[in-house]
């Protein structure tokens, strides 16, 4: 005769009895679900499960987000799914804002209905800013790398990329190295003031590297070498592109037409970087805040990143688990070399730098 988990031979009643009682220990009452706490600091803790959660941020009914122009990593289409999947109308202010003036436009806005709940930002300003953060463990922790997340959960990655070369192969050859870009005929953009946009700065470091090391010198005297020679030009019309490899590989699938663009990363010359999710610690709609960076640390968030080449923060946890959209990673651009992240003080020791030369040397 068999009880469940427990198989038994009948030889006496004491003996059913005594199994009985053996299974009954065995099986565990549910746990009550802790209080609802929207800001708490983890799916665990404030929600119990992801159920009440969605319910919790469904009541808000909004999200307000900052700095998420729509061609960027696929934003677009993520922030439409966002809210097609909960019921829960997505607010986009100032698409265009960079790091720095997310953060300002939270401080001016605080403590009104329109305040950003959430942030997307540099690995710099989000340590700068962390005592703004509220502390939120996502479910997929534990799959972000030690080294694109805070331990104490006020920011980490949910996406990153490698700076890239992007060209039009029609008109220059593939470049082997940043320092190829000074051939004659090439027309060089970056995408943007490296002094204030971020993907701009990184583009210059990383025609700064050397044996794996930065020197901001060696990136501005390049750049520097372009502009005399009347090879620096405009995203839209140049040859070439120097940006994130999921930007240009954009370009190459989207406006510029896969048969006109490619992409390439220098060997040996990889320089990586996260972009960090943070949720305000004010934010007006808390519930909503969480289920967000829920949604964007899931496997489907990660692989909406990944759709747009970007490259997900859990991508090889994913991979592991069979997880990863194949297809997607074997679109992205191939990377050959250990890749480099700056650190902060390497950051802060070039933009020094740029800040006092780039005016003079490239203009």
């Amino acid at each position: 005769m068999t009880l469940r988990a427990c198989v038994v031979t009948i030889s006496s009643a004491a003996v059913l009895l005594a199994a009985a009682s053996a299974c009954s220990r065995q099986r565990t009452p549910d746990r009550p679900p802790p209080p609802l706490n929207p800001r708490a600091a983890s799916l665990a803790d404030g929600f119990g499960t992801m159920d009440r959660l969605v319910d919790a941020a469904r009541k808000e009914g909004a999200l307000t987000v900052v700095g998420l122009p729509g061609g960027w990593v696929g934003y677009k289409e993520i922030i439409a799914r966002f809210s097609d999947k909960y019921g829960i109308k997505v607010a986009s202010i100032m698409p265009e804002a960079n790091s720095r003036q997310e953060i300002d436009a939270a401080a001016r806005l605080r403590g009104t209905a329109q305040a950003p709940d959430v942030f997307d930002v540099t690995l710099e300003v989000a340590v700068a800013n962390a005592k703004l953060f509220a502390p939120y463990r996502v479910t997929g922790w534990a799959d972000i790398p030690d080294e694109a997340k805070d331990q104490d959960g006020r920011w980490y990655a949910a996406y990153g990329g490698y700076m890239s070369i992007g060209y039009d192969p029609r008109k220059v050859p593939a470049p082997a190295s940043y320092a190829a870009l000074a051939r004659p005929g090439t027309t060089v953009a970056l995408p943007g003031d490296p002094r204030q946009v971020a993907s701009a700065f990184s583009g210059v470091m990383a025609a700064s590297l050397g044996r794996g090391l930065p020197d901001a010198a060696r990136g501005v005297n390049l750049f520097a070498r372009l502009r005399k020679g009347g090879m620096l030009g405009r995203p839209d019309q140049a040859t070439t592109v120097v940006d994130w490899d999921f930007m240009n590989a954009a370009r190459a699938a989207g406006g510029r037409g896969a048969s006109a663009w490619r992409v390439t990363i220098p060997k040996n010359a990889v320089l990586a970087s996260y972009y960090m999710q943070a949720i305000d610690a004010a934010a007006p709609h808390p519930a909503a805040a969480r289920l967000w960076e829920e949604f964007l640390l899931s496997d489907e968030g990660q692989n909406l990143f990944l759709k747009a080449y970007a490259r997900p923060s859990r991508m090889e946890a994913m991979e592991t688990r069979g997880a990863l959209d194949g297809g997607a990673a074997a679109r992205l651009p191939e990377a050959s070399g250990d890749p480099v992240i700056l650190t902060i003080p390497e950051q802060d020791k070039a933009k020094a730098y740029l800040a006092a030369h780039w005016a003079k040397d490239v203009g």
